[in-house]
């Protein structure tokens, strides 16, 4: 039976007892905001009007969410423009960079790769350690959904159309079902929807 209930000031979520996620190691979650329409940024990168709102105590719950992650994976030009946006990258947490040319001098907490997704993937789920952020952007979620290496989605849907933009995932042929876990409302419009990765055999 799905059911409301207050879990924060301004806050409600719906959830169903019979999809609570239980712990199978560390997952590969995708944390991030969109606009109504489905994109996560203006086609330079902007993100603007996605950001340029008073955010709620616990900030759409990010801060708890940080406590539960040590790796950030992203690509190369969500990396460059979290550089450009003020992002702070050190040796506190880890930080992987999948870019196909890395530089030659890496900052210090930084990680650049070029590995198999898969492969490497598996390779990070075996290592001990909180669970992972795949930060962005479209690309990069695209490649590692195509590679069955994601497990949740954390979609804040921003209640503005945008018009065009960066897309959550990039378009290719797929289909990917998923299984709604909860669902967040806040008082400025912003909604959260959390989904787990239905597995493909």
């Amino acid at each position: 039976m799905w059911g409301w209930h207050e879990v924060g000031v301004g806050v409600l979520e719906r959830v169903s007892p019979n999809t609570r996620l239980k712990p199978d190691g560390r997952k590969v979650i995708v944390h991030i905001a969109t606009s109504a329409d489905g994109y996560i940024a203006r086609p330079d990168g902007d993100l603007e009007r996605l950001t340029s709102r008073p955010a709620p105590k616990g900030f759409y719950g990010m801060n708890a969410f940080m406590r539960s992650v040590d790796t950030k994976l992203l690509g190369r030009k969500t990396y460059e423009v979290s550089l450009r946006m003020g992002a702070k990258f050190d040796s506190h947490s880890r930080s992987i960079v999948f870019s196909r040319h890395p530089p030659p001098d890496a900052p210090s907490g930084v990680e650049f790769v070029n590995d198999a997704i898969g492969p490497f993937v598996s390779r990070l789920r075996a290592q001990p350690g909180k669970d992972v952020w795949l930060m962005g952007g479209g690309d990069i979620i695209a490649s590692f959904l195509d590679a069955q290496a994601i497990d949740e989605f954390v979609i804040s849907v921003v209640p503005v159309f945008i018009g065009d933009g960066i897309p959550l995932i990039a378009r290719r042929h797929r289909h990917v079902p998923l299984e709604l876990h909860s669902i967040d409302r806040f008082e400025d419009g912003v909604v959260q929807l959390h989904y787990r990765v239905q597995k493909q055999r």
